[in-house]
């Protein structure tokens, strides 16, 4: 009798979870490049569309690769059920859409990613969705803001491009008491690090296309937790068709394969870079999760196995010196992404978030001299000498 993947450690369920094997016998699951799937008689077909089976229809409902990697995401996370969707962001919006409506009120924390900012303030209140913002830095005040028609916490933690934390336990005691969804964006630092739901999380959200691909190839969303909540967006996502592509699927669920490696290499190097960083003097400050000098150093080190591998700091020179940071760097790259192989440098305040204004990127935390680094799998003292020289050169 073999063991269910719960008798499993995580590490091996990110390897060894598969799709039932082709009569191929195959050891690497196969790609399902295909739009729809055949049926053998009409009966079979009518029963499928009825429900009465859990047969594939179409890879805009459901796809083998697809729901492989859904149950990798699932174990590692600890979700009751999960729905992947083509990038991060349709993963965000199908949250919302599936599970808000016209008089709720979402509550969410206000330093989060620049597009997600973009939907609650710009779009939600079109489909009168009420929003409103908590300071993740004073999770005394959040209780106060709860309304009568509140359906919903939203939070990243840590957080993009900041790396503020917050008590995940604490937020799900609030949610619970209210009886509100606790949706917990969980990118930065993946089920390696943290695991939401352990801590009374409802919903995980993830953009795959980060660590999860780990190599910058694909793009990719997922969110998992209870049953029936990924119900209400299974039947969304069906519909408006966010959904993710077997081939990407495929390359992701091959990916979790080295994802407790790669997450272990990432987390060490951003360590070693955030505290040789410390003593730099071309820095007014450094925030890493790890540090002893963040103001959540706590929080991270109850909640966290590791600190993940985004450092910030910020430059003495504000945003003129961060312009001409990046352009000394050789070896990292500037690109629109993190959790790459490659270790890679932006400037949000001139980047991700230079759509908003400038008292939105204050309210986010996102100052003038403020640089992330996406710490790569390169050699530290290669990543390490890389920043010192091109921080030198922009003085």
């Amino acid at each position: 009798m073999s063991k269910d993947r719960n008798q499993y450690q995580p590490d091996t369920n990110a390897v060894r979870i598969q799709i039932p094997r082709t009569d191929q016998m195959e050891h690497a699951s196969p790609m399902f490049l295909t739009s729809s799937f055949c049926f053998d008689n009409a009966e079979e077909m009518r029963a499928t569309f009825a429900d009465e089976t859990d047969f594939n229809i179409y890879s805009r409902f459901s796809n083998p690769n697809v729901d492989e990697f859904v149950q990798k995401m699932c174990a590692l996370e600890g979700g009751e059920a999960g729905y992947a969707t083509a990038s991060g962001m349709s993963a965000i919006f199908a949250g919302f859409m599936a599970l808000l409506k016209a008089g709720d009120h979402l509550l969410s924390a206000r330093s989060i990613f620049g597009s997600t900012h973009t939907v609650i303030t710009k779009f939600l209140p079109k489909w009168g969705i009420e929003t409103s913002y908590f300071d993740m830095t004073d999770p005394a005040g959040i209780e106060a803001m709860i309304k009568p028609n509140t359906r919903m916490i939203f939070v990243e933690t840590p957080s993009n491009p900041g790396l503020e934390i917050i008590d995940l336990e604490l937020l799900a005691n609030i949610a619970n008491k209210h009886n509100i969804i606790l949706n917990v964006d969980n990118c930065f630092a993946t089920p390696v690090l943290q695991r939401p739901i352990a801590a009374g999380a409802h919903l995980v959200t993830h953009s795959a296309t980060k660590w999860i691909d780990g190599q910058g190839r694909v793009l990719g969303g997922v969110i998992v937790g209870k049953k029936e909540l990924i119900k209400e967006i299974h039947t969304f996502c069906r519909s408006t068709g966010p959904a993710m592509s077997p081939f990407n699927a495929w390359v992701l669920s091959k990916s979790l394969e080295t994802l407790y490696v790669r997450m272990e290499r990432h987390s060490e190097s951003a360590f070693k870079l955030a505290q040789a960083l410390e003593t730099n003097p071309h820095l007014l400050s450094v925030k890493y999760p790890f540090l002893p000098s963040h103001p959540q150093y706590d929080i991270a080190k109850k909640q966290m196995s590791g600190g993940g591998g985004i450092v910030c700091f910020e430059l003495k020179g504000g945003l003129q010196q961060g312009v001409k940071f990046l352009d000394a760097l050789q070896l990292l790259s500037l690109t629109a992404n993190l959790g790459d192989s490659r270790s890679i440098a932006s400037h949000p305040a001139s980047t991700t978030h230079a759509k908003l204004s400038e008292d939105e990127r204050a309210i986010a935390g996102i100052t003038p001299g403020l640089i992330r680094i996406s710490v790569g799998l390169e050699n530290i003292k290669d990543i390490l000498e890389d920043i010192e020289q091109a921080l030198e050169k922009s003085k």
